[in-house]
């Protein structure tokens, strides 16, 4: 394989607009751009989550959504082209079962933090939960792959389930909300 990035700068976009993978030119603050950016910062605070100890089986999961969402911004810059499945939604949603399954059940919403990880974890979780209203907001103007809408929609719930397993393997607590704290 040749070299992807032999060039790093271009100075094609210094007029505010930017290329996508099948050659299109957009303007940078579309709505597809958008959803690629948020998808990548998203993608950016896992590497940051990723920098913390994390036990074994969180620290693989994640390491494939990352690769996942490469996917997901690669879909997002070829119109049309689909790179996230079903099956990758499926695998979400089995991994939210295996970590939930030891989890108590929670009686009241809890506050983001418990510990240094998982805060990170709660911090991608709200990141997410932006690229999802982005990318729900570029389908409402032009066809999207809904695999990643909904993969999306999924990873925020597991980021959740994986903040709360951080939380108590880092000897932290979860606080719960309390409505009338004082």
């Amino acid at each position: 394989m040749g070299h992807r990035l032999s060039k790093i700068y271009t100075r094609t976009g210094d007029a505010g607009s930017t290329g996508l993978s099948d050659g299109q030119r957009i303007d940078k603050d579309d709505p597809r751009i958008e959803a690629i950016g948020d998808v990548d910062e998203l993608n950016s605070a896992l590497g940051v989550l990723l920098t913390h100890p994390l036990p074994e089986t969180s620290r693989s999961y994640l390491t494939r959504i990352q690769h996942d969402l490469f996917n997901i911004g690669g879909e997002l810059s070829i119109p049309g082209h689909s790179l996230v499945h079903d099956a990758d939604v499926e695998r979400l949603e089995r991994a939210i079962d295996h970590l939930n399954a030891d989890l108590p059940h929670l009686k009241e919403f809890i506050l983001p933090g418990g510990s240094p990880a998982a805060a990170s974890c709660h911090m991608a979780r709200a990141i997410c939960r932006r690229a999802e209203r982005r990318v729900v907001n570029l389908g409402r103007k032009t066809p999207i792959k809904h695999a990643s809408q909904r993969y999306l929609n999924r990873l925020s719930d597991l980021l959740f389930v994986v903040a709360r397993v951080l939380a108590r393997s880092d000897g932290g607590k979860e606080v719960a909300w309390q409505r009338n704290w004082n």
